[in-house]
C-alpha cells in the first residue's frame, strides 16, 4: 500500500513538472446571461490569431508567459469589447466577459487589466453581473463566494443568501416560507423529497466543494418547474475545466461540545465509517416475509426474536482522535484537443467528511387548560452522532466543433448519521403527581444514498440562429434505517433515590416505545427527459427570443418498513430488573405465552406503500427587447399535467389514492433599465404546491426526538399561489450592489403540520392540515459595498441583506408554519491580495417562527431567534499553490429554544412560557490544507 501511495505521489510530481502550459481562457456572455456561441475573438500582441467561442461561449488559446495580448470581442448586435494588456501565468483565472446589446449604438468598449487581476475581479463580480442581467428576481452564489464561507455542505451555504434561512442545517426556508414551498434542481433536473416524513429536500447531502454555482429564482419563468412559491434552487456542480488541474485537500477539527466530553457509541459494523451497514444490523437471513411471519405461532415468532443482535447499549468512548472531525478531497480535470475542432474534457472529484457531534437537548410535551401548562413528558437528552458525508463526482464533455456539445454528468453521495441518544427525565403520563423517573435510549443508523446520471446535448444552428438542448436523467434516492432500537426503564419508586429501575414493557404486542426494533426501506427512482428550442430573431434592430419546450418526469417510490415489538405475555418483575445490556439475551425469550419475552411484528398494510407520479409539462416563452433595449419583457405560460397514484394499484385497497390535475401557470417578468446601473423589475405569476407522497400516506411513525407519532393526510389538497414582485436594483460599480424589493403572495389551501394531543398513541400525533387561505407581504434589501473610499479600510468589503415579511392565516389570526417575520445576514470581508490573505466574518439571524402548529387545545410551538456568527481565515502559501484555511462556525453557540408563548408577548419568557425544546449544538472549529498539484 505504501509503495502504491509513493508511486502516485511521484507520478503527480512528474506531471506537475512537465505539464506546464500557460493558457488564456474565458467565457463570453450576452446581456441576458446567455453564452454567445460563435463570438469572434481577435488576438493581437506577441502572436496574432482569430478564434471563435464554442456553444458555451468559451474560448482559449496558448500564450507566452510574461507577454501582453489584446483581445477584441465581437458579436452581431452587440457592442465591440476590447481588453488590453492581458497576460498569462500559472495562476491565471478564466476571464468572464459580458457584452452589451448594442441596439443602434455599436461602438467600442475598452478595458485595461492584466489577466490575473482582471480575472480575479471578474470571478468575484460575475455572479453580481449575472444577477443584474438575469430575467427574473434572483440571487446568485458563485463558487468563489462559497469558498469564502466555513460551510461544509450546500444546506449551510444557502443560509447566506438574501431571504433564505435553513432549518436543522438542511431544510430550506425562502422568504420565510417553510421548506415544502421550495423546489430543488440539480444540473437542470428536478429533485424529489429526501425525507420519508415530510415534503422537503435535505440540502446537506451535497458537499459545498463540488458546487460550481447556486441560483435561487424568486420569480417564476415558464421554462422552469411551476411547483414552488418561495424559491427555485438551481444547483450546478463543477463543470469541465478550461485547463488541466489537480488538487488535494485534507483537514481536521472539533466540536466544543464533543471534544473533552463523554461520547457514547454502540457496536456497529466495519463499514460504518463509510456510511454503509455491512450487514451487522440486517434482518436475519431466514426471516420470513410479513404475511408469512404474521401467520406463525407466538412460539415460532419468538424463536426469530432470538436471532437479532443483542446490542442495546452504547459505551463511553474517550479516544480524543476518534472525536475529531476528518475531511479529505481530491479533484482533477482535463481538457484536450481531438483534432482541429473537437475537444474532450472531464472533471472528477472524491470527498469525505466525518463529524462526531454531541447535541444536547431537552424536550417536553404539555397539556393545557385555561392557558396553563401541565407537563406530560420532561426529557433531557444527549444525541451522540457520527455524521458521514462523502461522495464522488464525474463529468465528461465532448465538444464537436464550435456549435455542438455533449455532456455526461454523474454524482454519487452518501449521507449517514450513526447515533445513540441517551435520555433521562420524567413521565407524568401514569403518575401525574410526582412523575416517573425514566432512563431511555435509542440506537439508530440512518443512511441516505443519492445517485444521479445525466446525459445532455447543446446544439447551435448558426444560419438559423436556433439553439436546441435536450437531456435525459436517471436518479436513485435510497434511505435505509436498519435495526433502530428503543428501550426505556422506569424507577420503581420515584420518591426513593435508591429505588431500582425496571424495564418498561407490557403485554402489548404493538408498542414501539420500549423494546422495539424498526427497519425502514425507502427507494425513489426518478426518470426525467426533456428538450428546449430557442429561436433568436432581430426585430426593430433588437434581439427577440422565442423558447418552447417539453418536460417529462416519472417518480416511482417503494416504501416498506418492518416494526417489531418485544413484549411480556405475563409480567415478570425480576426479569425486568436486568440491565439493558443483558435483558434481551436469547435465554430470556420464552415460548411466546409464558413469563419470558415474546416477539412480534406489527402487521398493518399502512406500514408499506408504493407511489407513482407522472408529470407532463410544456411551455411557451417569449423574450422581448423593446425601447432600444431598455425594456425587457419575458412572458408565457407553462402547462403541467400531474398524475399521482399512492398506496396501491388496487382501488379496493384502503391505501389507494389517485389524483390527476391540469394546471395552467402563467408568468410575466418585466425589466426596465433606467440606465446602465439601475434596473426596475416587476413580476407576476401563478404557481402550485402539490402534496408529497409521505404527506398523503396514512403511514404512522414514532419520532423518538419529538416523542410523538407523525402521520399523513390523504385528503390534503394542493396549494395554489399567486405571486407579485416589484424590485429596484442599483449596481454602482463592479462588485457592488444595492437592491430594494417588495412582494405579495396569496396562498389557497396552504398545508401545515400540527400537533394533535388526542391522536393515535399516548404521546400524541403530528398531522397535516390545510387552512382555507393565507397571505404574505414582504420587503427585501440587499447591499454589497467596498470600503476603498476610506484609505484605512481599502481592503474591506461589507455586504448584507434584510428581509421583512408580514404573513397571516386570516381565519386563525397567526402566521403560517415556518414563516419568519425577518431574516438578517451581514458579512465583512478583509482581503490583502499581495499577501494571499482572505478573512470573512458572517452573521445570520432569523425572526421567531412557528415550529409546529397547535390544535384547538394546544398553542403553537414557536422557535425563538438565534444568532449565528461564523469566521474564516484563508492564507495562500507555497507560491500560491497551497492554501491554509481556518473555519469557526457558530461562535456564539447560543442555545435554540422552542416554546409555547403563553403570555402572547412575541418573545420567550423563562418561568412564564412553556419551554418545549431546548438545544445546544456547540462551536465547530476546522483547519484544512489544500494543494494544487496541477494548476
Amino acid at each position: 500500500m505504501k509503495k502504491t501511495i509513493l508511486l502516485l505521489v511521484h507520478s503527480f510530481i512528474f506531471v506537475a513538472l512537465y505539464a506546464q502550459t500557460f493558457i488564456i481562457q474565458g467565457k463570453v456572455s450576452g446581456s441576458k446571461n446567455e453564452p454567445l456561441a460563435g463570438a469572434t475573438i481577435t488576438i493581437t500582441g506577441d502572436a496574432s490569431a482569430v478564434i471563435k467561442t464554442n456553444v458555451d461561449g468559451i474560448f482559449s488559446f496558448k500564450a507566452t508567459p510574461g507577454k501582453k495580448y489584446t483581445l477584441q470581442i465581437t458579436y452581431v448586435g452587440y457592442q465591440v469589447k476590447t481588453i488590453t494588456d492581458v497576460m498569462a501565468d500559472s495562476n491565471s483565472e478564466p476571464l468572464a466577459i459580458h457584452l452589451t446589446d448594442g441596439g443602434n449604438n455599436l461602438g467600442n468598449v475598452t478595458v485595461k487589466a492584466t489577466s490575473r487581476t482582471q480575472a480575479k475581479a471578474e470571478t468575484i463580480n460575475s455572479a453580481i453581473q449575472y444577477q443584474k442581467n438575469t430575467a427574473v428576481v434572483a440571487q446568485v452564489l458563485s463558487a468563489e463566494a462559497i469558498k469564502r464561507t466555513p460551510d461544509r455542505n450546500t444546506g449551510e451555504v444557502l443560509k447566506r443568501i438574501p431571504g433564505l434561512s435553513v432549518i436543522d442545517g438542511r431544510y430550506l426556508v425562502v422568504r420565510g416560507l417553510a421548506d415544502r414551498y421550495n423546489q430543488a434542481m440539480l444540473n437542470g433536473i428536478l429533485l424529489s423529497s429526501t425525507e420519508p416524513d415530510r415534503k422537503t429536500f435535505a440540502f446537506d447531502i451535497f458537499p459545498s466543494n463540488i458546487i460550481d454555482n447556486i441560483i435561487i429564482n424568486k420569480t417564476f419563468l415558464p421554462e422552469y418547474s411551476g411547483e414552488w412559491a418561495g424559491g427555485l434552487v438551481q444547483i450546478t456542480t463543477n463543470d469541465v475545466p478550461l485547463k488541466k488541474f489537480m488538487e488535494v485537500q485534507v483537514g481536521t477539527g472539533f466540536n466544543t461540545q464533543t471534544i473533552g466530553h463523554d461520547f457514547y457509541h454502540y457496536k456497529g459494523g466495519k463499514l460504518d465509517f463509510l456510511g454503509f451497514d455491512n450487514g451487522t444490523r440486517a434482518l436475519p437471513s431466514d426471516l420470513p416475509s410479513k404475511s408469512t411471519f404474521n401467520n406463525l405461532t407466538p412460539e415460532q415468532k419468538t424463536a426469530y426474536g432470538k436471532q437479532f443482535e443483542n446490542i442495546w447499549t452504547a459505551n463511553s468512548q474517550n479516544n480524543a482522535l476518534a472525536l475529531i472531525s476528518k475531511n479529505f478531497r481530491i479533484a482533477g480535470g482535463f481538457n484536450t484537443a481531438m483534432g482541429n475542432r473537437n475537444k474532450l474534457g472531464g472533471v472528477f472529484a472524491l470527498n469525505y467528511n466525518l463529524l462526531p457531534r454531541n447535541t444536547f437537548f431537552e424536550n417536553r410535551i404539555f397539556s393545557f387548560s385555561n392557558n396553563q401548562a401541565s407537563v406530560n413528558f420532561d426529557y433531557t437528552n444527549n444525541k451522540y452522532a457520527n455524521d458521514v458525508l462523502w461522495g464522488a463526482l464525474g463529468s465528461l464533455s465532448l465538444q464537436l466543433g464550435n456549435y455542438n456539445k455533449l455532456s455526461w454528468k454523474n454524482i454519487f453521495n452518501v449521507n449517514t448519521s450513526n447515533y445513540s441518544t441517551e435520555r433521562t427525565g420524567k413521565d407524568f403520563e401514569s403518575n401525574s403527581t410526582t412523575g416517573d423517573n425514566i432512563r431511555a435510549s435509542e440506537l439508530a443508523f440512518k443512511a441516505n444514498t443519492y445517485f444521479n446520471t445525466n446525459l445532455s446535448g447543446e446544439h447551435f444552428i448558426s444560419p438559423l440562429q436556433i439553439k436546441l438542448d435536450w437531456f435525459g436523467s436517471f436518479a436513485i434516492l435510497d434511505q435505509y434505517i436498519p435495526d433502530q432500537r428503543r428501550v426505556q426503564y422506569n424507577q420503581d419508586d420515584p420518591l426513593i433515590p435508591a429505588s431500582p429501575y425496571s424495564l418498561l414493557i407490557s403485554a402489548s404486542k404493538t408498542s414501539q416505545r420500549s423494546g422495539s426494533r424498526y427497519y425502514g426501506f425507502l427507494n425513489d427512482y426518478i426518470y426525467t427527459t426533456g428538450t428546449n428550442i430557442t429561436k433568436s430573431v432581430r426585430w426593430n434592430n433588437q434581439l427577440q427570443n422565442i423558447k418552447a419546450g417539453y418536460f417529462f418526469q416519472v417518480k416511482d417510490r417503494l416504501f416498506d418498513s418492518r416494526p417489531f415489538a418485544i413484549y411480556l405475555p405475563i409480567d415478570n418483575p425480576a426479569l425486568r430488573l436486568e440491565a439493558p445490556s443483558v435483558v434481551f439475551s436469547p435465554q430470556n425469550f420464552g415460548n411466546g405465552t409464558d413469563n419470558k419475552f415474546a416477539f412480534n411484528e406489527i402487521y398493518d398494510i399502512r406500514y408499506r406503500y408504493l407511489a407513482n407520479s407522472i408529470l407532463n409539462a410544456g411551455f411557451l416563452q417569449i423574450d422581448n427587447q423593446l425601447l432600444q433595449n431598455k425594456l425587457r419583457i419575458i412572458w408565457g405560460a407553462r402547462v403541467e399535467n400531474f398524475d399521482q397514484l399512492l398506496g396501491s394499484v388496487r382501488k379496493t385497497d384502503p391505501r389507494y389514492l389517485h389524483t390527476e390535475k391540469l394546471d395552467v401557470l402563467p408568468g410575466l417578468n418585466v425589466t426596465y433599465k433606467l440606465n446602465n446601473a439601475v434596473n426596475l423589475r416587476f413580476a407576476g405569476s401563478q404557481t402550485v404546491i402539490r402534496p408529497e407522497f409521505r404527506e398523503l400516506s396514512s403511514f404512522s411513525f414514532y419520532d423518538f426526538d419529538l416523542g410523538a407519532t407523525i402521520t399523513g393526510n390523504p385528503n390534503l389538497p394542493r396549494t395554489k399561489v399567486t405571486n407579485i414582485d416589484l424590485r429596484y436594483e442599483l449596481y454602482p460599480k463592479a462588485g457592488e450592489i444595492f437592491n430594494l424589493g417588495v412582494f405579495y403572495k396569496y396562498f389557497q389551501n396552504p398545508s401545515e403540520l400540527y400537533f394533535n394531543n388526542t391522536g393515535a398513541g399516548s404521546s400524541g400525533t403530528f398531522n397535516y392540515i390545510s387552512p382555507d387561505d393565507a397571505q404574505s407581504v414582504g420587503a427585501e434589501v440587499e447591499f454589497r459595498k467596498r470600503l476603498d473610499f476610506i484609505t484605512a479600510l481599502k481592503n474591506f468589503t461589507i455586504q448584507g441583506n434584510l428581509s421583512y415579511i408580514y404573513n397571516r392565516v386570516p381565519s386563525l389570526n397567526r402566521p403560517m408554519q415556518g414563516q419568519s417575520p425577518y431574516l438578517l445576514n451581514i458579512g465583512l470581508q478583509y482581503d490583502v491580495p499581495a499577501l494571499g490573505l482572505n478573512t470573512t466574518l458572517l452573521y445570520n439571524q432569523i425572526g421567531r417562527r412557528i415550529y409546529y402548529v397547535g390544535g384547538s387545545d394546544n398553542p403553537p410551538v414557536w422557535e425563538a431567534p438565534r444568532p449565528l456568527l461564523d469566521m474564516q481565515i484563508t492564507k495562500k502559501v507555497l507560491k500560491n499553490r497551497a492554501e491554509i484555511k481556518l473555519n469557526i462556525s457558530d461562535m456564539i453557540n447560543r442555545e435554540a429554544r422552542f416554546y409555547h408563548d403563553l403570555n402572547n408577548n412575541k418573545k420567550y419568557d423563562a418561568g412564564t412560557d412553556a419551554l418545549a425544546i431546548r438545544k445546544k449544538y456547540g462551536t465547530n472549529v476546522t483547519l484544512s490544507f489544500a494543494y494544487s498539484i496541477l494548476k
